[in-house]
């Protein structure tokens, strides 16, 4: 998928869980997207990779593409981490579910994810696309038209709050 997409995708999770949670929807929201385009940091083309090249070169190098940051490993070592350092448990939930979108929306391409590295055994959907396809488009627009939902519904609820 997509960097454009992931974004949607980690807007889309963070927003519908906002529905059902306390948290800030603001601080979900924000860390979601982080999230959903952390696990690209293996990959030097990607929006995670041009910010951070030095290690995104690293990290590509050491467990290639797909690998360890699409991983259940990695998602574990990262909520470790962040429970260990970042106080707010809203950015640690908005981050990792940011991640999770990540990596459910690239079980989707033809390529996979190694989810359970360090097994090297690809998981992917029976039905895959091709990224930048077509039927992307039409689920970038659909997770837009689902973001647009959920965060109107956050609206309606602080409206009536107040």
């Amino acid at each position: 998928m997509l960097g454009n997409t992931h974004i949607v995708g980690g807007i889309t999770a963070s927003l519908a869980f906002a529905q059902i949670s306390n948290e800030n929807p603001l601080i979900l929201l924000g860390a979601g997207i982080v999230g959903a385009l952390l696990p690209d940091i293996c990959h030097g083309g990607s929006k995670m990779g041009r910010t951070f090249p030095i290690s995104s070169k690293i990290v590509n190098k050491l467990f290639g593409h797909r690998s360890f940051t699409h991983s259940l490993l990695f998602l574990f070592c990262i909520a470790v981490l962040m429970n260990a350092f970042v106080p707010y448990k809203a950015f640690t939930i908005g981050l990792l579910l940011g991640m999770v979108s990540h990596f459910i929306l690239d079980m989707g391409t033809r390529q996979g994810i190694k989810l359970f590295f360090p097994i090297n055994f690809k998981v992917r959907f029976p039905l895959t696309i091709k990224t930048g396809g077509k039927v992307e488009k039409y689920i970038f627009a659909g997770l837009c038209l689902l973001s647009l939902y959920f965060g109107f519904e956050i609206i309606i609820g602080i409206v009536n709050i107040t």
